[in-house]
């Protein structure tokens, strides 16, 4: 169960999966237009960083240093420096000049090279210096075909991010989203920074509520193919999709367990709309919740302790906590009559949501130990949040001028960013795991 529908009126949402339609799937394909990015504020205090252009980069496919530069630059943590000028182009420690690179102000400095081989792969070198200690501060090599050469950049970055941050990178994972064009649904995976969507299923009908298992290899979704909402779990290195929960009535609302072995659902089979898990594979369904309300948008804890969720039991929309294996909820949202979509940080200590105020819903996030809660978003309506792997992003859904869009606000809300999509409607993100690619 998506924000988008919840927000519009909670109960109205149970209604409305009772609609009937017909599938229309397309084939898998490559989509040929990438998310837009437009970077808004930045970090409090950035990391000036030169990188220079690599030995034998010629542009164009195997340009690796446009990627490392704009994947650093949307983290909102560095500034680049000027490298243009500078002879000769260092690619190797030895060639460093760093007092000309101190003088232009740079605190750290990318050097590499990218060197085609007689059977068609690269071979990819980077090194990343201290300018102002002189120093190697990591340095890597990489053999790989030239369809893998931006992903190499990706990591690159990551390196470089984690290197002079303490943070993981994640500029080399994935996320998906929906997008809707005209009457056609398609439910696509790019890689972080908007490049090279694919279209993993395409439908007449609506495709919500995609989420990622924990090794990034297979999407859970819901699909209203079958006239009703039913959850399936899809490879995407094999496409091959599984119908995991098509129990009578509505099944919505799925959500991975840390092990990747079972699923969080919510269904009506039983009356009302309650949490249920099911085996990844589907199989019987163990019934968690058990309330007078709607129970619904369940998300683990990292540790598999304990479950998120939205209920409207106490009269308004709210999150609640309860344990994994069920038992008593316990109230977790208490600012404002309207919480909703929870979503565990990484590390376990905060929670993103969306929280209404007035006409507006924003993004916000809550630390569970001290329960302080800061909005960290200010449109119009802004829905579906999911934190980066890392934590210190979170994306998530929003609208410009009636069309949806994707975004992204640190954690801190002092970076945004925006992801515009040229010709469709895009809704229900969820960022992907760490190390899947």
């Amino acid at each position: 169960m998506n924000t988008s529908t919840i927000h519009r009126t909670f109960a109205s949402h149970i209604a409305a999966l009772a609609v009937l339609a017909m599938l229309g799937l397309g084939s898998a394909r490559t989509a040929h237009s990438a998310l837009n990015i437009e970077i808004v504020g930045a970090g409090a205090n950035q990391i000036p960083i030169a990188i220079a252009p690599f030995r034998s980069e010629n542009g164009g496919a195997n340009a690796l240093t446009p990627v490392i530069s704009a994947d650093l630059v949307r983290s909102g943590m560095f500034k680049t420096v000027d490298a243009g000028g500078v002879v000769p182009v260092p690619s190797e420690p030895e060639q460093v000049n760093y007092p000309q690179w101190k003088t232009r102000g740079a605190e750290a400095l990318v050097i590499g090279s990218v060197t085609p081989m007689p059977d068609g792969r690269f071979d990819v070198r980077f090194r990343l210096m201290d300018v102002l200690k002189g120093t190697q501060l990591a340095g890597f090599q990489y053999t790989v075909a030239a369809a893998q050469l931006r992903l190499t950049a990706h990591k690159i970055a990551d390196v470089i991010y984690e290197k002079l941050t303490g943070d993981k990178g994640v500029f080399a994972t994935r996320i998906t989203y929906v997008v809707k064009r005209g009457s056609r649904y398609e439910l696509q995976v790019a890689d972080a920074d908007g490049f090279g969507p694919q279209t993993i299923l395409a439908s007449n009908e609506p495709i919500i509520s995609p989420s990622w298992s924990p090794d990034g290899t297979r999407l859970a979704y819901v699909s209203f193919e079958r006239r009703k909402p039913v959850v399936y779990v899809q490879s995407l290195t094999t496409g091959q999709r599984n119908a995991v929960a098509n129990f009578s009535g509505s099944n919505s609302a799925p959500a991975w367990s840390p092990d990747g072995r079972r699923l969080a659902v919510v269904l009506s089979k039983d009356g009302g709309s309650q949490m249920f898990v099911i085996g990844a594979e589907g199989g019987q369904a163990h019934r968690l919740s058990t309330s007078v309300g709607i129970d619904t948008e369940p998300n683990w804890s990292p540790d598999g302790q304990s479950i998120l969720f939205t209920s409207d039991r106490g009269g308004s929309p709210q999150i609640y906590r309860m344990p994994a294996s069920g038992g008593q909820a316990q109230r977790m949202t208490f600012e404002g009559t309207y919480n909703v979509s929870p979503r565990h940080s990484p590390d376990g200590k905060s929670f993103t949501f969306v929280q209404r105020s007035g006409s507006r819903f924003s993004v916000a996030v809550q630390d569970f130990a001290s329960r302080q809660v800061q909005v960290l978003t200010d449109g119009a309506v802004d829905e579906s949040p999911s934190f980066a792997p890392n934590g210190r992003m979170i994306l998530y859904a929003s609208e410009t001028r009636g069309r949806g869009i994707l975004a992204a606000v640190s954690s801190d809300g002092r970076v945004k960013q925006r992801f515009t999509e040229t010709s469709g409607d895009v809704r229900e993100p969820a960022w992907g795991p760490l190390g899947s690619r």
